[in-house]
């Protein structure tokens, strides 16, 4: 029995690796089981910690998870503008759309329109986004070794 993933595109997440490094990511969803272990209340947005709870992973985590699927599987980052003027993040690559983060907005239905390109170096001038970039993957990495 084939497991059911809540992640928009989900269905659809079929694009591999671009580096050997990562070829035991074998897809968008083996990274999602991956991450699934890893997010955690340091990975998540300072502004929404005191929300954060272990069966609500992916809250806050949208943007370091898109640079990190993009680090992956290469691509586009791209942004559904938010109410507070900010965006949250998700992934094309090549015709594929996926957003492994959706899930922390419930039943909302977001426009994924590739009308909001989102760019590394915008969102990493933020220190403590880079640092839980930086920190996530480097536990990807370590997990990685391990299996």
């Amino acid at each position: 029995m084939k497991r059911e993933y809540g992640f928009y595109g989900a269905l659809m997440a079929d694009c591999p690796p671009v580096e050997e490094k990562y070829a035991k990511i074998k897809d968008p969803r083996v990274l999602y089981d991956l991450l699934l272990g890893l997010w955690c209340e340091y990975t998540c947005a300072p502004r929404m910690r005191k929300d954060y709870q272990k069966s609500h992973r992916s809250l806050g985590q949208c943007s370091i998870t898109a640079f990190l699927a993009q680090d992956i599987f290469g691509g586009e980052v791209y942004g559904v503008p938010l109410k507070d003027g900010g965006f949250h993040c998700f992934n094309k690559v090549g015709e594929i759309v996926f957003d492994l983060t959706n899930e922390q907005f419930g039943d909302e239905v977001l426009g994924y329109t590739l009308d909001y390109p989102q760019q590394r170096a915008v969102h990493f001038q933020k220190q403590e986004k880079r640092e839980r970039y930086e920190y996530l993957k480097k536990e990807l990495e370590k997990l990685l070794q391990e299996k």
